[in-house]
């Protein structure tokens, strides 16, 4: 038996070596060399830093290298770089180029809730879905869409003024604003109220499981293989998930198809800025869908991929930029008094007429504040793309395939551009400030061919929830700002609770 346990150990001893000789042979480990970063690690040191990282941990040890290093930095392990930026430079490269614009294989893991649509898709399918949905957020659709954000935000509002007395205004804001939010993108992008539908509460729960599910699968490498990730029980768990979220998506498109077949639209050419005629009701993104798939340019799959990630993608991610502004304001009383004195004042001047696209625009404080608010806690934190070519990094070329993690949430904390970037300053965003710094160093949105092609609908959601707040509450901090622990997932979240107090004013 002794003697067996010594083979044994021997065998394992000599194919480590052989192993991590074979690793330091490849180009991705010279390449990880050159680029500088955490030194890489032997074979079963890299397995058991994969045993022992978290949802937290991970999120952390990104900030710490991100601080430890001050560029742009590469990480190897089991064989493969993974590069990480985190400088304005180096971002514009990558992401300004259509060489680099595939994503990198983890997102992959996502094409079973996704499916293959705007998010994932790449080549000649992106290219098309985005010509047919880019009409869908044209300037002329946002006016239509306005009083939705308004009618929405003044649900929200009422709901907080019915609070239970015994909470004392006191709400944990992720549930409330992405029930806000879900309501929002299914009325304005899918033209369908969500209290004609049951399951919008299994949906959101639903979402928070998969994006764990997904984090473990991009932290643990072995979960990658799908027969592991079978047999280990995680598919089950998934496909568990999986199904309340699509036969939601399925309902939305079942009543909208119905109502869009009944009523009297004429399709015209897609690129028309006013893309239908004879519409008496409120239009739709679906309905560009709907429109497309009558000229034969998408199918019935392709519209339900669209449905799922827009539906997703249009709540989760507002949701959490929406919670972290009203977390700000809540903590910044004094910047809170101006933003609420100067929407009064744009609401004194229409006389009680409700607030135009245009209004909005005139809200040049309350855009600073929420510029810096998205600077300190973007709601996507990273993004990632796999190289398909060769690109310089810190002076070093860097192989085609390289995995590369685009960290928005270090860049936005980058002191070369945001002097003591923990200090919460709206006046980083006036527009001389805005002048001398590098494009590419404030990127909530993305940039590039794949930036966010709802930007600017999120924004306005986002200006009409506050006008609405901060006209009816003054905000309280709960949580403070040293209580937050942020978590990797497929949007930024915190593992506890944000609280903030709402006291209604006189």
């Amino acid at each position: 038996m002794l003697h067996i346990l010594v083979i044994f150990f021997a065998i394992l001893a000599i194919s480590t070596i052989l192993l991590e000789i074979f690793f330091r042979s490849l180009p991705s480990y010279t390449a990880t060399i050159g680029v500088g970063g955490p030194y890489p690690k032997p074979f079963w040191q890299g397995v058991k830093f994969a045993l022992t990282l978290n949802r937290v941990s991970i999120f952390t040890l990104f900030r710490t290298y991100a601080e430890t290093f001050q560029k742009s930095y590469a990480f190897f392990g089991f064989g493969r770089i993974y590069l990480h930026i985190i400088k304005a430079e180096d971002m514009e490269n990558i992401l300004n180029s259509s060489k680099h614009a595939k994503k990198s294989f983890m997102y992959n893991f996502l094409v079973p809730f996704l499916g293959d649509g705007l998010l994932i898709s790449g080549g000649t399918k992106w290219s098309q879905r985005r010509r047919i949905l880019t009409p869908a957020f044209h300037f002329n659709i946002l006016q239509q869409f306005l009083k939705i954000f308004q009618e929405e935000s003044i649900n929200l509002s009422q709901k907080l003024l019915k609070l239970d007395p015994e909470d004392r205004g006191i709400v944990n804001l992720p549930p409330l604003t992405s029930r806000h939010t879900l309501d929002t993108i299914c009325e304005t992008a899918m033209g369908v109220k969500l209290d004609s539908l049951e399951e919008p509460d299994a949906y959101r729960n639903n979402i928070y499981s998969i994006g764990r599910l997904l984090v473990d699968r991009s932290l643990q490498p072995w979960l990658a293989n799908d027969f592991i990730f079978k047999v280990l029980g995680y598919k089950e768990k998934l496909d568990k998930c999986l199904t309340p979220i699509h036969s939601f998506t399925r309902k939305i498109i079942q009543q909208r198809r119905y109502e869009f077949h009944e009523e009297d639209i004429v399709p015209v050419a897609s690129t028309s800025e006013d893309i239908y005629g004879g519409k008496k009701q409120r239009y739709a993104m679906l309905d560009t869908l709907l429109t497309a798939e009558r000229n034969n340019l998408i199918d019935v799959e392709g519209i339900r991929e669209e449905v799922d990630t827009f539906t997703f993608e249009g709540h989760d991610t507002t949701a959490s930029g929406i919670t972290m502004i009203l977390f700000c304001l809540a903590q910044n009383p004094d910047i809170q008094e101006k933003v609420y004195e100067e929407i009064k004042s744009i609401r004194q001047e229409k006389n009680g007429a409700p607030l135009e696209i245009a209004d909005y625009s005139n809200l040049v404080y309350t855009d600073r504040v929420i510029k810096e608010c998205l600077r300190m806690y973007p709601p996507v934190p990273f993004i990632s793309r796999e190289l398909t070519e060769t690109q310089e990094v810190n002076g070093y070329p860097v192989p085609t395939g390289t995995i590369v993690a685009l960290h928005i949430f270090d860049l936005h904390r980058d002191p070369q551009y945001f002097p003591d970037p923990e200090r919460f300053d709206p006046d980083r965003f006036l527009p001389e400030q805005v002048e001398k710094r590098h494009p590419f160093a404030y990127l909530p949105f993305s940039a590039g061919p794949r930036n966010c092609i709802g930007q600017k609908f999120a924004l306005l959601e986002i200006k009409t929830v506050i006008e609405s707040i901060l006209i009816n509450f003054h905000l309280s901090p709960i949580t403070r700002r040293e209580d937050l622990v942020f978590v990797t997932d497929l949007v930024l979240r915190t593992a506890d609770p944000i609280k903030i107090k709402f006291t209604r004013r006189t």
